[in-house]
């Protein structure tokens, strides 16, 4: 199962009816869950986490993001905490079966949506990021809102990715994709923040400090505190930060009052820290009692699905040849997405990014669709049977029934057309992908093409089987003529691609 987290930052905490409003619409997706909410008054800012499917996180962080522009005035906002949007900063991380390909092209289109419905500026960050120079959070957000608000219609390095170049009371928002981050903060006992400021120069990547690390020193509760990100907590640890942080304090006389985790920490960074402290060697993750309890869950749930193939060897009527044409075709549009995936963000081919994001929106809505049409195809010979099992009993019923028989076939000869139709769509994807992607990967565009083309003619053979009968009838003769339409366009971009191939090994 697919899992993605996301873990906005909204510039409020001081009014719980805002915050609780914005939960509300986050929530309000089906099959989205929200793990956990931290309200730091003195930043004045909340973190939400919550998790679900990547579709579902999706819409639930779009609904969040509208929620806060809509309650959220910055030029109202006073906080610690630095921010340049009601919804500042919108990360996604995967989770489950979920790669950070997937988490960019999702922080891409969600860009997209906020800009053109929201009319709200948009940068993109971390693994999203289309500029060496903002990568890093702390670049793009340099000035706050009121220093951006002043300058983001003049200076180009503030021009948002995505949106006006103006910015209302919503501010702007910073959205990407990254690895699990752990927000860590230490409190020291004194109200010097003066000392958490110096020991923040220290200890962040910055300024020469712990590699992974970002951090500064604040003000919280009437206590200095060095707040942290942990962009990296495997090779910049939370206890051997904390043990560098307790160090720095002891040169100005001061020590750790208490430590904080904002929002939710991978487990094995806690495992971490116990192997640390505890001097548990050779402690590992699968001794965690629940650890193992999951996993043990998990083995027994996948011991009882059954894949595509084994349904289609099965010996059952559905899946058949309809629904294997569909999976042909929707194996062809992973393959030309797959090498869409793997030309963007490389500079030789930077001319034609643009056409590979596109390309990976077409492909995948393909192949949604097509992977739907695998069940439609069976279900839509179900109808067939249920046809053929109406009585036969008068002269009435015998018509009926096979008027019945007659409107299930067609009905049955559509759907393997249609899925010949988008089988055609993904054999143009696959060949524009053989044509202008990155060239160590023109094999697997080929093949997408070939798998297509595989689908496309198996699909066009049901069509043909269904209407068996009924040839002669208008209906029929249509449905004839363009699947055999299809069959002629795949083979003029069969023999496109070879020429192409032949062309571009040559270079």
């Amino acid at each position: 199962m697919k899992i993605i987290e996301c873990i906005p930052n909204f510039s409020d905490a001081r009014r719980p009816e805002v915050i609780e409003a914005i939960m509300e619409a986050v929530a309000s997706v089906p099959g989205v869950h929200i793990l956990d909410r931290h309200s730091d008054m003195d930043h004045n800012r909340t973190v939400l986490t919550f998790i679900g499917d990547p579709a579902g996180v999706e819409e639930a962080a779009y609904l969040g993001i509208a929620k806060a522009a809509e309650l959220i005035d910055l030029n109202q906002h006073q906080g610690e905490h630095p921010r340049m949007g009601a919804a500042d900063v919108v990360p996604f991380v995967p989770i489950t079966d979920v790669t950070m390909q997937e988490c960019i092209e999702i922080a891409r289109r969600l860009s997209k949506r906020v800009a053109d419905t929201l009319n709200i500026p948009v940068y993109l960050y971390e693994a999203a990021s289309t500029r060496p120079d903002r990568v890093n959070l702390e670049d793009i957000r340099r000035g706050e809102y009121e220093g951006i608000k002043e300058t983001i219609a003049t200076n180009p390095y503030r021009e948002p990715d995505f949106g006006p170049k103006v910015m209302g009371p919503a501010g702007a928002v910073v959205i990407g994709a990254r690895e699990p981050l752990i927000a860590y903060n230490i409190f020291l006992n004194t109200p010097d923040v003066s000392i958490a400021e110096k020991i923040a120069r220290r200890v962040r990547n910055s300024s020469g400090g712990f590699h992974f690390v970002k951090g500064m020193g604040v003000l919280v509760d009437g206590l200095a505190q060095v707040s942290m990100n942990l962009t990296n907590y495997r090779r910049s640890p939370m206890a051997q930060v904390t043990e560098f942080v307790r160090r720095e304090a002891q040169r100005y006389g001061a020590g750790i009052d208490h430590t904080e985790i904002v929002g939710l920490v991978p487990s094995r960074a806690i495992i971490n820290a116990g192997r640390y402290y505890l001097q548990l060697d050779g402690f590992e993750h699968e001794q965690l009692l629940e650890n193992r309890l999951f996993a043990v869950q998990g083995t027994q749930a996948d011991s009882t699905q059954k894949s595509f193939l084994d349904e289609v060897a099965e010996g059952t009527t559905a899946p058949g040849g309809g629904s294997a044409a569909a999976y042909a075709g929707a194996l062809g549009a992973a393959l030309a997405v797959m090498v869409a995936r793997l030309t963007t963000g490389r500079q030789k081919y930077k001319d034609v990014e643009e056409e590979c994001w596109q390309a990976i929106e077409k492909g995948e809505a393909l192949r949604k669709d097509l992977t739907e049409a695998i069940e439609l195809d069976a279900q839509s010979f179900e109808g067939i049977l249920i046809a053929r099992r109406l009585p036969r009993d008068t002269e009435e019923n015998i018509q009926i029934r096979e008027d019945a028989i007659k409107e299930a076939s067609f009905t049955a000869a559509a759907t393997p057309l249609h899925t010949a139709e988008m089988c055609l769509k993904v054999m143009k994807l696959a060949r524009r992908m053989a044509e202008i992607g990155n060239i160590n990967t023109i094999s697997d565009a080929a093949s997408g093409v070939y798998q297509a083309r595989a689908g496309l003619e198996s699909a066009f053979l049901n069509v043909e089987i269904n209407l068996i009968g009924y040839e002669h009838e208008s209906k029929a003769i249509a449905l004839l003529n363009q699947g055999r339409h299809l069959r002629e366009e795949a083979a003029s971009i069969v023999g496109q691609l070879q020429a192409l191939l032949k062309e571009r090994a040559e270079l």
